[in-house]
């Protein structure tokens, strides 16, 4: 891939660009903040870190706008954090003027790009970005269930022993407390996880996993997550920058997909070079089923207020 836009260099979206650079993904990286000097210091942190990690990615970093022409991929991780106590719902009304401030932005100097949301909450944004664009449902997803299956396959091996290399995690849904994580699909080196776990600790799972983010939020005071954030987006990145084809949760525009119909959620795609390029339906049962539906209903109420 050529060209590579953030927008947002907080935390999450400097960490993303550094790893990004690191991992060769891109020619080039524009690091866009209306911060003034705050991107330019990143972009420049970054590059002069480049001798010792040997990337020759070139990341610049500025407030204006037009840093983003000819971007193949647009990432958007602007917007109002979280403070302890918040749930994602509660930074909705911000960020969503944020959001549609951006996606007018993207449409005006990289129509072409795809664009990745990370904003909270990302399953509401992810659904306004996409019907603010117009574009096809392939172009616009969010990221979430990458980052849940990471912090839900830490609490597996946590709980296990086993090394977190050999887990494979599954969590759809919205990102937030109603999100799903499937111990029933998810498995140690091919052995379900659900049989290796008792029921207690099958439920600490469960509830860490939907807690990951408020429990780093909570103990940091002053930030939020974004070292597990920024790898969970370079992931999906690097499956798109490479066409891997990977079998990822991500939050993708449902039309008919699990009983639900214009709505986004945190679903399994194949994730490509041209973006979402397949939901997969997983063989869900009643229960979870059920559960998956309070989680939409959850992202509707959302969708309500915004």
């Amino acid at each position: 891939m050529k060209k590579i836009s953030i927008i947002g260099a907080g935390r999450v979206g400097e960490t993303t660009a550094m790893i990004i650079a690191q991992q060769d993904l891109c020619r080039e990286i524009a690091l866009l903040d209306v911060r003034e000097g705050a991107a330019a210091g990143a972009a420049l942190d970054i590059m002069q870190a480049a001798a010792y990690f040997g990337f020759d990615t070139q990341v610049n970093g500025g407030s204006d706008s037009a840093l983003i022409a000819g971007s193949d991929l647009v990432i958007i991780t602007a917007g109002s954090p979280r403070k302890p106590g918040m749930s994602r719902s509660d930074v909705l009304a911000i960020n969503r003027g944020v959001i549609d401030d951006i996606v007018d932005q993207v449409l005006e100097f990289t129509p072409d790009a795809l664009l990745l949301i990370v904003t909270n909450p990302v399953d509401v944004l992810t659904w306004h970005a996409w019907k603010r664009t117009g574009w096809d449902k392939r172009r616009v997803l969010g990221q979430a269930g990458v980052l849940d299956a990471a912090r839900m396959a830490h609490f597996i091996a946590r709980e296990t022993g086993n090394s977190v290399k050999d887990i494979q995690t599954m969590v759809i849904g919205g990102h937030g407390d109603t999100m799903v994580p499937l111990l029933r699909l998810s498995n140690v080196h091919g052995v379900s996880a659900a049989a290796l776990l008792d029921p207690a600790a099958a439920a600490r799972i469960i509830e860490k996993t939907r807690n990951g983010g408020s429990e780093v939020l909570t103990l940091k005071k002053t930030g939020s997550a974004y070292n597990a954030p920024a790898a969970a987006v370079a992931t999906m990145v690097d499956a798109i920058c490479h066409d891997r084809k990977r079998v990822l949760s991500c939050v993708s525009v449902l039309e008919g997909e699990y009983r639900q119909s214009d709505i986004t959620a945190g679903v399994p795609v194949v994730l490509g070079r041209h973006g979402v390029e397949q939901v997969i339906e997983l063989p869900l049962n009643e229960t979870e089923l059920a559960d998956f539906q309070v989680s939409i209903d959850s992202i509707r109420a959302d969708l309500e207020l915004a």
